[in-house]
């Protein structure tokens, strides 16, 4: 029912950029934090660390799934058939469907089998066609 197609990613350079100055401001406010606790004010050192390790983190993570795979879902789209039944002689028929199709609908054309006119579509129904799982055994 679903088939995926790797492809591959690309940055956008504008994206990459704002990445950059993010990773390169992150380390000032590092250096910030480094020089406000070598001066003893602990309050704008922290401060300065945690806002520069935080936007580190962030920054770095955001490099990284620019980078990574992406793995594209398609859906197949399933065929949907009707299920045509004489009321006569109990002849089924099944055929795809057709716009205007409803459950009961008498069918103009006549009984392939009877040559009566009491054809009706008896159902509706999208035929599920399932991949098959392969299972290693060891």
């Amino acid at each position: 029912m679903e088939s995926t197609t790797p492809t591959v990613r690309r940055a956008s350079p504008i994206l990459l950029a704002i990445i950059m100055i993010i990773f390169v401001l992150s380390l000032a406010s590092v250096y910030w934090g480094i020089e406000a606790y070598i001066k003893n004010d602990t309050a704008n050192g922290s401060f300065y660390l945690t806002i520069g390790v935080t936007t580190l983190a962030i920054s770095t993570y955001l490099l990284f799934q620019t980078q990574r795979r992406v793995v594209r879902i398609s859906l197949e789209i399933q065929p949907l058939n009707t299920t045509l039944l004489c009321q006569k002689c109990g002849f089924r028929n099944v055929r795809d469907f057709q716009r205007g199709d409803y459950v009961f609908k008498q069918m103009e054309e006549p009984c392939p089998k009877c040559n009566e006119k009491a054809v009706t579509i008896n159902s509706i129904f999208r035929e599920v066609k399932e991949k098959g799982k392969q299972i290693a055994y060891s």
